[in-house]
């Protein structure tokens, strides 16, 4: 094995255990919460469900990719490799959508009371599981296309018109269908990727305002330590703007790899790097963020157990 492909198959592992077990952190966290009595913003249940998505995509995208990386080629079945880019991709659009949805419904609970946003404001919590069910359907009815394009066996595909994954094959039909399967499934990204700029330009004007009430109200006195309000919506404008320029860089091995008839393994590992790295990383720009959970492991850490007790911010 080439000195590059450890290297890569190390970092594709590294990533993957460390984003499997941030996730699991973060999801405990919030599970303790839930039983020690803490009240639940709207923003949680998305949290959960961003935190679900980014587990299958690790699960069946990050450990495949690792152990392709490290040498272990077409271990997989014919039916596993169509099982295990389903999930990947449901995973992967139920992870854009997630933040989507979470600048989305942050952007509501910040915005002002007299704005023409009050009304939504009340009402919006009572439409999270909805929208969250319904992304699920999306994705799992949108993807149901990718099983047709992948194989496990070298054996099915002319050598010439297929796209070799490490661990897969892709298989490139004709130049009218492709184009049609690529929009269809480029769709839900290419929303998300319109509604989160304007929802991540409304939390700053709102933040930005609130900040010109309070030197307005209060003159030169320092400013108060911010609220949880603040450093949630600070956190999520974090979360999509790692979103967005590791989704600008997926996307522009994503064009390489469309271009191109046999892509170099390389392109294929960054273009699997880019994708990994958000389910990896962001749990911990959320625990980071999240001043209940920040403080429930400090208390851990301190006490040397969770406390099932409500923490107040």
């Amino acid at each position: 094995m080439a000195s590059g492909d450890l290297m890569m198959g190390m970092i594709f592992l590294t990533l993957t255990v460390g984003g499997i077990l941030g996730n699991f952190c973060l999801l405990s966290s919030y599970l303790c919460l839930d039983f020690s009595g803490c009240r639940l913003r709207c923003t949680d249940l998305i949290i959960k469900h961003l935190i679900a998505a980014n587990s299958l995509f690790l699960l069946f995208r990050g450990v495949p990719q690792s152990m392709a990386a490290l040498g272990f080629r077409h271990f997989i079945s014919d039916l596993g490799c169509k099982l295990v880019f389903y999930v990947h991709r449901v995973g992967r659009g139920m992870s854009f959508s997630s933040t989507c949805l979470l600048s989305v419904f942050q952007a509501i609970t910040i915005s002002p009371r007299d704005s023409r946003w009050a009304e939504l404001k009340v009402k919006a919590p009572r439409y999270t599981g909805t929208s969250l069910f319904l992304c699920w359907i999306l994705h799992l009815l949108v993807n149901i296309i990718v099983p047709m394009h992948v194989t496990a066996n070298r054996g099915n595909i002319n050598m010439t018109s297929r796209k070799e994954f490490g661990y897969c094959f892709a298989s490139d039909y004709e130049k009218s269908v492709h184009t049609v399967n690529a929009a269809l499934l480029s769709l839900p990204d290419v929303l998300c990727l319109g509604i989160m700029p304007w929802a991540s330009g409304s939390m700053v004007i709102n933040l930005y305002r609130q900040k010109q009430r309070f030197q307005h109200l209060c003159g030169n006195s320092p400013s108060p330590r911010s609220s949880p309000e603040s450093r949630a919506t600070t956190t999520i404008l974090l979360l999509v703007n790692t979103f967005v320029s590791l989704y600008t860089l997926s996307c522009s091995f994503q064009v390489c790899l469309g271009v191109s008839g046999n892509p170099s393994q390389w392109v294929v590992h960054f273009s699997a790097l880019t994708n990994i790295a958000f389910s990896a990383l962001s749990p911990f720009v959320l625990i980071r963020g999240d001043s209940k959970v920040s403080r429930l492991y400090f208390t851990w850490i301190r006490g040397g157990g969770f406390p099932f007790i409500c923490i107040t911010v």
